[in-house]
């Protein structure tokens, strides 16, 4: 997910992302230990995704 998208995420669409990309991060730690990881970037690119949204996120309820 992209700055721009994700600056337009009102602030309920963006604890949902998170929430569900947290369950995908959870689910891609299982894989990882059973070996069964089809593209090992994908969870890096899941945590900077989450780091995203938060930060987003932070502003939103300050704003």
């Amino acid at each position: 997910m992209k700055k721009q998208e994700i600056k337009k995420l009102s602030k309920d669409e963006v604890v949902k992302n998170i929430d569900k990309l947290k369950k995908d991060l959870f689910n891609f730690r299982f894989q990882k230990m059973n070996s069964q990881v089809t593209n090992p970037a994908k969870i890096g690119e899941t945590k900077k995704t989450i780091a995203r949204l938060k930060t987003i996120l932070k502003g939103k309820i300050n704003a």
